[in-house]
């Protein structure tokens, strides 16, 4: 997992339900088999409740996996559980689409959603 280092900031609009989507194409890690990079892009979506994610901070946090070797369902989960964690959305979506390698390409999707 990533160094956890992420900045929040209140919502202005807590009262109404609304989706944020974040888009980070240039997203790269490493692969823990073969020790190649692997290159993808991360979207996530949320519906803040009292926070969201300030992004410059997002993008350093992003870049703490540019050097991990990790396979794709770890971090994609390692993400959602990550920013969920630091903003405690109403719900929230990241989806993991890695460029092909071996002709074969690879989307991972992982959710949460809040129990209250």
């Amino acid at each position: 997992m990533a160094e956890v280092n992420l900045e929040m900031f209140e919502n202005p609009r807590p009262g109404r339900d609304y989706t944020i989507t974040i888009r980070c194409p240039e997203f790269t890690s490493v692969c823990p088999k073969t020790g190649q990079p692997d290159f993808g892009e991360i979207i996530i979506e949320y519906c803040p409740d009292k926070l969201c994610i300030e992004l410059k901070s997002l993008k350093f946090y992003m870049q703490g996996y540019r050097d991990k070797g990790i396979f794709y369902e770890a971090l994609t989960n390692d993400i959602l559980d990550d920013l969920a964690g630091a903003c405690k959305p109403k719900w929230m979506k990241v989806t993991s689409s890695f460029t092909p390698r071996g002709g074969i390409t690879t989307d991972v999707v992982a959710e949460y959603k809040c129990e209250n």
